[in-house]
This record gives C-alpha cells, sequence and structure tokens, in this order.
C-alpha cells in the first residue's frame, strides 16, 4: 500500500479527469491524437511543425485547399482548451474544429500546444502560449535561428492575425492579446481577438484554480480574471468577439470580460453572441448541429471582416 502523503485522496474529480493530492492526474479522455492529413471534407491540409525544443512543443498548422500564392489569407493562432489539463492541438476533436474554421474562413490557422497542468502548473501554460506566438512573429520577420515555415511565410498575412481559443484557451488567448499590447510582439499585427466559452474566474473560490495555479493572487489575478487587469486597456487587438452558451455555467464569466472590455477604455469594439440551449463548447461536441454551424459562420465571418487580400510583392 502507497504510504505517501495524499496518495490515493482525491483534491480535484470532474467527469474528464481526476487530480489526487499527492500531484498525480488520472485522464478519462483527451488524450489520443490523430496524425496530420488532408481532410477529405474541407481540402485543408495539416501538419505539424516543433516551435520549442525545451520544453518539447510542436503546433498543428492547417492551409486551405487551392490556397493561391499571390493572395495572403489571415492568420488565425487558436489555443485549445481543456481545463488546462487534457486536449491538444493533435485530438481528433481539435483537428476537426480547425479543418473546419480554416476551411470556413479561409485562413492559415496555427493550433497551439502547451504543457499540461498539473505536472507544469500555471503559468507554464501561458508561457508556452507566447513563446508560440512569438515563433510566429519571428516567421514574419525572418529571424536568424527561426527555420522558415513556407505555409506561413508563403500564404500568411501577419498584418491581419487573428487570436482565439476555447474555454481555458481563450483564457490564454485573452492573456497573449493582452501581454502583446503590453509588451510589444514586432512582425505581427493583432487584429481581433475571439474568445469561445471562455474559462475564467469569477469572485468565489475556484478549486481547479487554487491546484493548478498555486503561485496565483487568487480570485483578482489578472491573468485568470479580466476585470482586475489593469492592462486590459492595452490589449493589442481592433476588435474582439466573445461567444457564450445559454446553459453553460461559464456563461456569465464570459459576459464579465465582455463588460470589462467595455469600461476598460480600451479603443476596439466588442461584441457578444448568446448560443441559446445550448452547453459548454457544444460547438466541439455536437459539430454537425445547425447551431455549430452558426457559431463557425460568424466566427469565419468575424475573420474576414474589412479584410482585403493584400498581393504578394
Amino acid at each position: 500500500m502507497d504510504s505517501t502523503p495524499g496518495a490515493g485522496e482525491i483534491a480535484f474529480d470532474c467527469p474528464f479527469f481526476r487530480i489526487y493530492k499527492d500531484g498525480r492526474i488520472d485522464r478519462f479522455q483527451g488524450t489520443d491524437t490523430v496524425p496530420a492529413s488532408l481532410d477529405p471534407h474541407t481540402g485543408v491540409q495539416s501538419k505539424d511543425v516543433r516551435f520549442s525544443s525545451d520544453p518539447d512543443l510542436s503546433v498543428r498548422l492547417f492551409l486551405p485547399g487551392h490556397s493561391d500564392p499571390a493572395r495572403k489569407l489571415p492568420l488565425l493562432v487558436y489555443i485549445h482548451g481543456g481545463a488546462y489539463c487534457i486536449e491538444s492541438p493533435f485530438s481528433a476533436i481539435y483537428t476537426r474544429h480547425l479543418n473546419t474554421v480554416a476551411s470556413a474562413a479561409g485562413v492559415v490557422a496555427v493550433s497551439v500546444d502547451y504543457r499540461w497542468a498539473p505536472e507544469h502548473l500555471l503559468p507554464a501554460a501561458y508561457d508556452d502560449a507566447w513563446a508560440a506566438v512569438r515563433w510566429v512573429a519571428a516567421q514574419a520577420l525572418g529571424e536568424r535561428g527561426a527555420e522558415a515555415e513556407p505555409w506561413l511565410r508563403d500564404h500568411a498575412d501577419f498584418d491581419r492575425v487573428f487570436l482565439a481559443g476555447d474555454s481555458a484557451g481563450g483564457n490564454i488567448a485573452h492573456h497573449v492579446a493582452t501581454r502583446a499590447g503590453v509588451e510589444g510582439l514586432p512582425g505581427l499585427r493583432i487584429a481581433g481577438v475571439v474568445l469561445l466559452q471562455p474559462f475564467f474566474r469569477n469572485d468565489g473560490p475556484d478549486k481547479l484554480m487554487e491546484i493548478i495555479y498555486p503561485s496565483s493572487s487568487g480570485a483578482t489575478d489578472p491573468r485568470t480574471n479580466p476585470a482586475y487587469d489593469p492592462n486590459l486597456k492595452k490589449m493589442a487587438a481592433q476588435k474582439a468577439l466573445v461567444f457564450v452558451a445559454e446553459r453553460d455555467h461559464l456563461k456569465e464569466r464570459g459576459r464579465s470580460c465582455y463588460e470589462a472590455l467595455k469600461k476598460s477604455g480600451w479603443e476596439g469594439v466588442v461584441e457578444i453572441v448568446e448560443t441559446e440551449g445550448e452547453d459548454h463548447v457544444f460547438h466541439l461536441f455536437k459539430p454537425g448541429s445547425d447551431k455549430a454551424a452558426e457559431l463557425v459562420k460568424k466566427f469565419a465571418s468575424f475573420l474576414n471582416q474589412d479584410s482585403g487580400a493584400r498581393q504578394c510583392l
């Protein structure tokens, strides 16, 4: 019998994973992966590219079919959800989602990997996502030491970059956009941010966040609660779109982010869209539904508003 203190004692339990007091985790889903490939349904190609050797992390790139090399496409940097503990860009659910969005919107997409909690406590995921976006910026600048990635350099418009994510990934995308506004991100112009049913903290206790982000200041931490972020007004984007779902227990946290942006002094335009009768990340679990199709259509439209194609010179 294991006599390690906390062995077998559960610290946090949910249908997707279980965390023990000794730091172990059992994952019940969100660990399977599928290879990059040509998607027969959308014609979108994908491939995996390493952006960091320490830690060892990659992105999955998505390129729409029949991409014209003389026409630059908007660039979507997408950060997956999964409560910081499960899922990846290489899972079937996110590969399908990015194939769909890349096809519908006609964008090049970069799906970002980050280290899981609790093995790697927050802010590791925030830092990994920032490193991925800086790698994209290095591609834009043609920096020495950054191996050229032709899908980005040949097809992506680095003046039309969008940051997006769902659930925990929405939180991370918001953080990256704000950090870019504070620190700068030479080589990229962040045109917009899309948050799909984002996972933010509210003013109450949050057992999961207490476990996976022990160094956090708590409910008022600006990384996890935009209402307390003094730099929110500096968010590097011209516009933002927040999706919430009527039956989602996180709905009010998404609304709180929307309200915080409006009150912060940020000079961009923010819009909120609520899907009636649906729950958290329904578009991932029911991708063939009419309401999922409506969400993707709105998402795609947002990525293409006022964004005429630029010609290669």
